[in-house]
Order: C-alpha cells, then sequence, then structure tokens
C-alpha cells in the first residue's frame, strides 16, 4: 500500500475552478475541510487525558518516521479558537473533526469533564460561524488500557465504544449536525492488526477480520444511542475505499484486481449494507474467518443516514500465481509526497460501481480527499499548484458519478492543516493550510485561498 516512488514536481500555475455545472456551485452542497483529533490537538498529558493506542506506539523506536509523535502536533488543544477564526476565514460549510476518546472518559468509565468542555466550546464556537459540524468519535485513538485488555480483539471493546459514544452524544446532542462512528475501520483493523505500520503495531493477518468484527460491532451499537441522544442529527460512518486495477486482461490479473477490492472495500461496505462478510474474502485469507455471533449482522447492518466516503488513489495489482495479488504499481506516473498515484478516475469508477451494487446506498459525503506534497513558505507565500490540480480533477471526477445517478451531498478537503501523518510523522503535508511546527504559525496555501475566494464567489451569486 505505502509506495515510495518519488513525487511529481508542482503542475504549472493552476487556479481552482469548478465549471459552471458543477454541482460545488449548488449552495446546498456542503464545501468542507477535515482533521483528526491526535493528529492536531497536542496536549496529550494535559487536563486528565489518558494515553492513547497512538501514545503508546509512536513512543516505540522505529515505528514513526524521524521519531515523531504527537505529544504537540497542531497545538490545537490551545490554539482552537485561532483555529475557528481560520476555517472561518476560508468560508467552509462544514469542518468535520473527532473527538479523542482518550480525553473524554477516565479510565474507570466516568466523564472527564475538562475534555468535554474543550469540545462543547470549540464546537459552540463553530457553529456561532454559521459552520456545520461533522464529529467522528473514533480516528484511531483507542484509550491504550483498552488494548491492554486485547482492544478490538476483544469484543468487549465494542460495548465500552457504545459506553462512549453514550456519553458524548448526550454531552453534545443538539450541537452536532452529522456523527461518524469509526473512520476507516480497514486502517485500523488491517494496518492495526495484521500489517503493523498503525497502532497498536500488531502482524497477524488473521487478527484482522476479528478486529473488524468487533469494530463493526461497535458501530452497530453505538447508531441506535447516537439517535436517540441526538435525534436531530444524522448518523453514518466513514469507509476508505481503494481502487483495484489489472495489470493485465488476462483472468488472473482479473480476479486478482476483483479481489483487492473485495478486501479494501467490500470488506467493509457488505456487512453494512448488505449483512454479510464478501465469500471471496475467505478464499483470500482462508481460515481468518472472525466469530460472528447471532444477531451480530443485524446489529452492524443498522440503517445509515449516509455514507461517508475516503479516497486518494488506486492500487494497480496482479495475480500471485495462487489465491491473491501482489502489486504492480505503473511506471511514469503522477504521484503525490505519499508516493501515493494521482488516479481521478479511480474515484468516479468506485462511485458509481457502489451505486449500481448497493440498492440501499445511503447518500455519499466524501469524507477526505486530498495529497500530501512537500510544501514551503516563500516570501510569505505557499504555491501549492499540484493540489489545486488534484482537488480540480477528483471534483471533476465526483460531478461525473453525480451525473451518473450517484446521490453526492458533500465534500471535505484532508486536511485543514499540515499535521501528525501517522507513522509517516510531520514531513508529508496533507493541509490546504500550511503549519511551521517550530512556531505553530499558519500559513493558508494557494489552494485554501483559492478555495475561499470560490466560496464567496458562490455566496454571491445564490
Amino acid at each position: 500500500m505505502f509506495n515510495d516512488a518519488p513525487h511529481a514536481s508542482n503542475a504549472g500555475d493552476q487556479t481552482f475552478s469548478p465549471p459552471s455545472d458543477s454541482i460545488l456551485w449548488r449552495k446546498d452542497f456542503l464545501l468542507g475541510t477535515a482533521t483528526a483529533s491526535y493528529q492536531i490537538e497536542g496536549a496529550v498529558n494535559e487536563d486528565g487525558r489518558i494515553p492513547s493506542i497512538w501514545d503508546t506506539f509512536s513512543a516505540k523506536p522505529g515505528k514513526v518516521l524521524a521519531g515523531d509523535t504527537g505529544e504537540f502536533a497542531c497545538d490545537h488543544y490551545h490554539r482552537w479558537q485561532e483555529d475557528v477564526e481560520l476555517l472561518k476565514s476560508l468560508n467552509v460549510d462544514g469542518y468535520r473533526l473527532s473527538i479523542a476518546w482518550p480525553r473524554v472518559m477516565h479510565a474507570d468509565g466516568t466523564p472527564n469533564q475538562k475534555g468535554i468542555d474543550f469540545y462543547k466550546n470549540l464546537v459552540d464556537a463553530l457553529r456561532a460561524k454559521g459552520m456545520k459540524v461533522y464529529a467522528t468519535l473514533y480516528h484511531w485513538d483507542l484509550p491504550q488500557y483498552l488494548e491492554d485488555r486485547g482492544g478490538w480483539l476483544n469484543r468487549d471493546t465494542a460495548y465500552r465504544f457504545a459506553e462512549y459514544a453514550d456519553l458524548i452524544s448526550r454531552e453534545l446532542a443538539g450541537k452536532i449536525d452529522a456523527w461518524m462512528t469509526l473512520n476507516e475501520p480497514w486502517c485500523s483493523a488491517f494496518l492495526g492488526y495484521a500489517n503493523g505500520h498503525h497502532a497498536p503495531g500488531l502482524t497477524t493477518l488473521r487478527y484482522a477480520p476479528t478486529a473488524m468484527h468487533h469494530l463493526l460491532l461497535g458501530h452497530g451499537l453505538a447508531i441506535p444511542i447516537l439517535r436517540k441522544n441526538d435525534p436531530t442529527s444524522q448518523v453514518g460512518i466513514v469507509a476508505n475505499v481503494g481502487r483495484g486495477t489489472a495489470e493485465s486482461d488476462s483472468p488472473a490479473d482479473q480476479r486478482a484486481a476483483h479481489l483487492f477490492e473485495v478486501q479494501h472495500n467490500a470488506w467493509v461496505l457488505g456487512p453494512l449494507l448488505n449483512k454479510a462478510y464478501p465469500k471471496d474474502l475467505w478464499e483470500l485469507w482462508p481460515g481468518c474467518e472472525p466469530l460472528v455471533l447471532e444477531g451480530d449482522m443485524e446489529i452492524i447492518g443498522a440503517k445509515l443516514d449516509f455514507l461517508g466516503i475516503n479516497y486518494y488513489f488506486r492500487t494497480n495489482v496482479k495475480s500471485d500465481g495462487a489465491h491473491g495479488f501482489v502489486e504492480a504499481p505503473p511506471a511514469n506516473v503522477e504521484r503525490t509526497q505519499m508516493g501515493w498515484e494521482v488516479y481521478p478516475q479511480g474515484l468516479q469508477d468506485l462511485l458509481i460501481g457502489f451505486h449500481k451494487t448497493y440498492s440501499n446506498l445511503p447518500p455519499i459525503y466524501i469524507t477526505e480527499n486530498g495529497m500530501a506534497s512537500d510544501d514551503e513558505v516563500v516570501d510569505g507565500e505557499v504555491v501549492d499548484n499540484q493540489r489545486i490540480s488534484f482537488l480540480n480533477r477528483h471534483l471533476a471526477a465526483l460531478d461525473n458519478a453525480a451525473k451518473a445517478g450517484v446521490d453526492i451531498r458533500g465534500y471535505f478537503i484532508w486536511s485543514l492543516m499540515d499535521n501528525f501523518e501517522w507513522a509517516f510523522g510531520y514531513e508529508r503535508r496533507f493541509g490546504i493550510v500550511h503549519v511551521d511546527y517550530t512556531t505553530q504559525k499558519r500559513t493558508p496555501k494557494k489552494s485554501a485561498l483559492q478555495i475561499a475566494q470560490f466560496l464567496a464567489d458562490r455566496k454571491a451569486r445564490s
């Protein structure tokens, strides 16, 4: 998944310019930006916050590039008022944030009022500025004490998640426009438990389906709780999806591409929308089926008000000669600082494919899409032409999917600002706002300024 090929040089001078018939011009189409708690907040030891698995993981030598951790990050915990003003200056319709479970609950399950008040104040300030608030309950920062009990390999963690969802949705009721239970359970399950790239860093393949099952069970248990506690908000989940393409037209390579998408997409969407895991998954991973108890799939398949989709790149694959696939990265393609191929067509293909596959596909929000580039401040400016080109092309793909009948309600750019990029530390910059990690100075990049201008123009037209 993580290709180290060099990123493309910046494109020529670019302008953020959706065509006149784009859905982006609709005033009811939400254009926002997103962040995650551990990536921006810092203050990991303040006001009663308890350790998370990412505190533990990032402190282990060799796990994160340059030994970086989220201890300080973007210092958002102390600078949130400045960041709300920053968001307001960008004219965005909404902001997707995540709530840190370790910041709002003590290890004994009781509320941590100082942590809860931080989010109350933040959300109230966002709403006062006219922004919609989309809140993710779990963006990977599991309390460490729960990992010590087995983490997502322990079925009990799903019930602890439901208790957390109950607490925070009661505390923030009436302040949140939409709740998202989990962010990218694929990453939590596979990267966390099968290949070790993410916290908690375990490396046993058969652990991943068990972790996924308990993640999705926690999601399903939380849905009715969120609806009961906060009936005016919408409830959904966020899945990261990947386009798998075949190296050749051979049946073996075509099957390999199919299996890639089974494990990357259907592994999550199948249980949520069909109340069943895809059978082909066990061809790829024989003997790894999780223990599914009676009633679990009904809980997991609870009706969604919306589905969040995160998309970044495609993966080109070929047959491994057996029952799986291996990557076959194409040469001479545009890549980002992450080494990820820029492939907008994949977003269009996936959205249209899901629309055809799932008759009950709920309305879609693109909850993350963006790119990392090696951005620098030069004479007070950050010129990120490749990012503007990236956004233009992916939004065109979104338009094409909408014209094909997919119900798409909004798009969140990842990310508001440069931040702690998990195992890649602070080197990879995804923000539309540059952060100087020494001074914490925020500098809106060219992309941010152009998006702000577009939204001002859209408001003037309506």
